[in-house]
């Protein structure tokens, strides 16, 4: 069911895109192509540059391989169109730190460690924090075989979403009916 209808008229003035795709490589591992464009509808002075209207502000992207168990084993970032051209493009090497993290256990974590403050790039970690949301749909309720679902759970644990919406409360109705031998479980 889509927004209603907006009830007093409105100029579209900024628009954000992310955007993520999981590619399955032949030799067994991920690809995962995240992109974040800005893009504004009017002339924007910023500092001493002028962005055109309708230019990406910001186009950025990501990507990371992944091995089957969702181990971080190569990243690359690019740069399409930044603001502060020459400047917010160094930062690019930095993001090799990314290899070692897992995008299924802790990897939000991982990137606030070490991306945080000027460490890092802003931009750049709201790309790689929406990731691991998408992982839960290809790794987790995606086709594939059971040999990659249990790389990120067992069948016989809990299920990680239990307890982290409100759908998903586990004394609640729907895991009653969707879960129901973890029904009133607690998180251990």
């Amino acid at each position: 069911m889509p927004l209603p209808l907006a009830t007093t008229p409105r100029v579209l003035k900024h628009t954000r895109t992310i955007k993520v795709q999981f590619f399955l490589r032949e030799d067994g591992f991920w690809d995962i192509d995240a992109r974040f464009t800005d893009v504004k509808t009017h002339e924007l002075l910023l500092a001493s540059v002028v962005v055109p209207a309708k230019r990406p502000l910001h186009d950025m992207w990501m990507r990371l391989t992944v091995n089957p168990q969702g181990t971080v084993i190569d990243s690359h970032i690019a740069f399409d169109e930044v603001p502060f051209e020459g400047f917010c493009e160094r930062i690019h090497s930095r993001y090799s730190k990314l290899v070692g993290l897992n995008i299924l256990h802790h990897f939000r974590h991982g990137i606030h460690e070490r991306f945080g403050a000027m460490d890092g790039c802003t931009h750049m970690n709201e790309i790689a924090e929406a990731i691991p949301s998408v992982a839960m749909q290809v790794f987790v309720f995606g086709e594939e075989d059971a040999r990659i679902k249990a790389a990120f759970q067992k069948e016989d644990e809990r299920p990680f979403n239990l307890d982290l919406c409100h759908c998903m409360d586990s004394k609640g109705p729907a895991v009653l009916k969707f879960y129901p031998q973890w029904y009133g479980s607690v998180k251990k």
